[in-house]
């Protein structure tokens, strides 16, 4: 019996399908944060009511062509709320991904490069921080210092910091026993030329990765905390106090809650889209 032969061709081309599909979601995720911030940008032009106008008349209207999403309990414009809840969100959650970012980096490169005693000081510490509950974090550092914007990013940034050092430690310790390294270490390369200029740049993959999971993390993060009511205050067309303010109204007007959470939804799933592209493609390279 002879065996079937598949044309050259054949074989060639059939992994491209496969191909598109990593591209297509990193398109579809791209796209759907580039939406999020033009919207968070430039709602007040495509808001059909002020987020805060009251009208007790229209309370719990259902959805219709007066009310795109329906209006909450105070007569208020869910979809006006939902767009002009975007803004505080998309403030937050990038800088304190920033700040996670800039201090995990730092902490992972350091600790992975140079090891020894301050490698095993430094990540029992972390370790201690990723164990430790950072819902109370949150309440303690609320409590001592208050609500604010810049509380509620260092709150954020600060429990994810754990994260990232992780994860860049790791990258750099397969990085720093590669030859280039050794040959850096051999001509007298200084130590921070080292960590900037040859492990840096060889584990920006896994930086870039980092940058946009925690991304997505610090925004699930924003909304928890306003929802607790740690966050922005009470009234405020923020999605996490959205869907805290109309909780109680879920069985009766479901599309109050509904709007916000989808917000959040679609911006989380998004973020995850490009992240997960970024580190299958990080992967394959490794």
């Amino acid at each position: 019996m002879t065996a079937l032969t598949v044309p050259a061709e054949a074989t060639a081309e059939a992994p491209a399908p496969r191909r598109r599909r990593p591209q297509l979601l990193l398109w579809l995720g791209t796209g759907v944060l580039v939406a999020w911030t033009l919207v968070a940008l430039l709602w007040p032009h495509f808001a059909p009511y002020p987020p805060d106008a009251q009208a007790p008349q229209d309370r719990f209207l259902a959805p219709g062509t007066a009310h795109w999403l329906g209006t909450d309990q105070f007569g208020r414009d869910v979809l006006s709320r939902m767009l002009a809840g975007s803004r505080p969100v998309i403030e937050v959650a990038p800088a304190a991904t920033a700040i996670a970012v800039l201090a995990g980096t730092a902490i992972g490169l350091v600790t992975g490069a140079y090891g020894g005693w301050l490698d095993e000081v430094v990540m029992r510490i972390v370790d201690a921080a990723v164990v430790f509950p950072a819902i109370i974090a949150a309440v303690l550092f609320v409590a001592l210092l208050g609500h604010s914007v810049v509380v509620l990013l260092l709150v954020i940034g600060t429990a994810l910091v754990p994260l990232v050092s992780r994860s860049v430690r790791a990258a750099t310790l397969v990085e720093r026993e590669k030859p280039y390294v050794e040959a850096a270490r051999l001509r007298g390369e200084p130590g921070l030329s080292l960590l900037l200029r040859e492990l840096l740049p060889n584990i920006r993959g896994t930086v870039l990765v980092e940058a946009t999971s925690r991304l997505g993390d610090a925004v699930f993060a924003a909304a928890t905390l306003s929802f607790l009511g740690l966050g922005q205050p009470p009234g405020s067309p923020e999605w996490g106090s959205t869907i805290a303010d109309n909780r109680v109204w879920l069985q009766n007007a479901p599309w109050t809650v509904l709007a916000p959470a989808l917000a959040i939804a679609t911006l989380v799933v998004g973020v995850a889209l490009v992240a997960d592209t970024l580190r299958n493609r990080r992967d394959r390279a490794w």
